[in-house]
């Protein structure tokens, strides 16, 4: 057992030993079915948190031979398979977190050079009595090693592409660190399987296409594994049930990424941390600042900014994923820029409409702090005074709520100012801070018909009115309360009888102001 070759299960058992552990062992079934295949090659790429280190140490505790896993997977889903003893702790495993080794040397030849000593020394400690052709080539070792055991190697690297997040624009390096990739792993007897998690899929680079022979597991296409992108709505709800935390509200700030036979998948890392701290709150931007989307929305694209704005509302925009060439740096159009996003995890797809959006509330925040802060003129101005308008409502002072609409009034490429949709995404921009209290519906069915804009206060915030918004065109605010009454759009929030608002909005073309009006409601 050495460092590198051979790890002890030590990485998995404290992950399972946590206050929470989601059984994902059934992703092993999948690599032991592709195991001496021509499928050996597997590329999966998520966003940061998403659990990606967890599943390698997984994979390592289950393959490596360096120790004796039986036990611990003995309570889990992989531990009812048929296949599950054929290949537990049965090969020789090598486990490589790229990150480590970057971060202990200053270029890629250094990198490298470290990587090949510290494989070889755990290689030639463990077999120090073969005749090796040279012992300082790591791919002939490897394969005198195989020679001589008949024990085949599974190879599990982490953290697979520091080197193109790191040296975004260094071509060399990044051409350097695949033909090492490529020399290791291609075409070689003594590897059995290879599992490879990052963020991003692998660097498309023409007749460069080093790693051509992976089979790539993304963001944007996961096929079987999509189980396995993060937590899924069952397991959610089972933790929901046992920390007694509800549903519906950890679904609308963890959920939204979705795929063809996975339609509900939460970010891992959030919901751990808002079952064992009791709240819901915005957990995934700890580990890293909004700055790192704030450099991306800001790039002067065509179109860039209108959609982020049309996905802050609720919409859906168009994406042509096929450009994209895998880096953080090659940006061509709008389109490559929202591909990158996708795999960031700051915009979910919908791989049958080939559409992206933004999956939740806690994503949604990530993309406010960094329009705020951003130059993005009235639109950064109305999400930074957004509380203001949601109080002002609260206590009833029309004018200001109408002048925070002509502040917010913004006008696309693509949504035009000139109708009653158009005038709810301004709306829904000047009243942005609404989604810390409310569940918020368009078009809400409620009497005769469907209210603009329904307000329901979340459970803790119980105390808060409830909120029914109509919005009129070149028409008056009075008339919107009219509207409500006479359709009787309350009728489906009785419980709010005596704490429910009435809000009128409405925007004149002539003079281009708005107006507003609001009523306590009733009974």
């Amino acid at each position: 057992m050495g460092t590198y070759l051979n790890p002890d299960n030590s990485k998995f058992q404290e992950t399972v030993n946590s206050d929470i552990y989601v059984d994902k062992t059934g992703l092993l079934r999948y690599t032991n079915s592709v195991i001496h295949t021509l499928q050996k090659y597997i590329c999966v790429s998520r966003p940061r948190r998403f659990g990606k280190s967890v599943t390698a140490a997984m994979l390592s505790a289950y393959y490596s031979c360096g120790c004796d896993s039986e036990a611990l997977f003995s309570s889990f889903e992989i531990a009812q398979d048929s296949k599950f003893h054929r290949y537990l702790n049965q090969y020789d495993t090598l486990f490589l977190n790229m990150q480590e080794f970057l971060s202990q040397t200053s270029n890629i030849s250094e990198m490298l050079t470290l990587i090949r000593k510290s494989i070889l020394w755990d290689l030639l400690e463990e077999y120090p009595d073969f005749r090796y052709f040279d012992h300082t080539n790591l791919p002939r070792t490897m394969q005198d090693i195989y020679h001589n055991t008949k024990r085949p190697f599974i190879i599990i690297i982490d953290e697979w592409d520091c080197i193109f997040r790191e040296f975004k624009t260094d071509r060399t390096s990044q051409e350097c660190y695949l033909d090492f990739l490529r020399d290791l792993l291609k075409d070689k007897s003594y590897i059995h399987l290879v599992y490879m998690t990052g963020i991003l899929p692998i660097k498309k680079y023409g007749t460069h296409s080093a790693l051509n022979m992976f089979d790539e597991f993304s963001m944007i296409e996961p096929g079987p594994l999509a189980p396995y992108v993060g937590f899924t709505e069952e397991e959610v709800s089972a933790l929901c049930i046992t920390y007694q935390m509800e549903l519906e509200e950890v679904k609308s700030w963890y959920d939204g990424y979705s795929f063809p036979d996975t339609p509900s998948v939460y970010n891992p890392r959030s919901v751990v941390s808002c079952m064992r701290f009791g709240k819901i709150a915005n957990y995934w931007n700890q580990t890293e600042t909004f700055e790192a989307l704030k450099v991306y929305i800001d790039l002067n694209f065509d179109g860039l900014k209108d959609d982020i704005l049309s996905m802050l509302a609720g919409e859906t925009v168009p994406v042509n994923t096929g450009s994209f060439e895998n880096d953080m740096t090659t940006f061509r159009a709008e389109d490559d820029v929202l591909t990158l996003l996708i795999h960031l995890g700051y915009l979910g797809y919908d791989s049958l409409s080939k559409c992206v959006f933004i999956p939740n509330s806690e994503v949604r925040t990530e993309y406010v702090n960094s329009i705020s802060v951003s130059d993005w003129g009235e639109v950064s101005k109305a999400l930074k005074n957004s509380a203001d308008t949601l109080n002002a409502i609260w206590q009833n002072r029309p004018d200001q709520v109408a002048q925070a609409m002509k502040e917010a009034h913004f006008e696309t490429s693509h949504i035009q100012y000139n109708d009653e949709n158009a005038l709810s995404y301004t709306v829904s921009l000047a009243l942005y801070a609404a989604r810390n209290f409310y569940t918020i519906y368009r078009e809400f069915p409620s009497g005769k018909g469907f209210a603009d804009l329904v307000f329901i206060p979340k459970k803790q915030f119980s105390d808060k009115p409830a909120l029914v918004v109509e919005l009129k065109w070149n028409k008056s605010a009075c008339g919107a309360i009219a509207q409500i009454k006479e359709k009787n759009y309350c009728k489906s929030l009785e419980d709010y009888q005596g704490n429910l608002l009435l809000v009128g909005i409405n925007y004149d073309t002539k003079n281009k102001e708005h107006s507003c009006k609001i009523e306590t409601f009733i009974k």
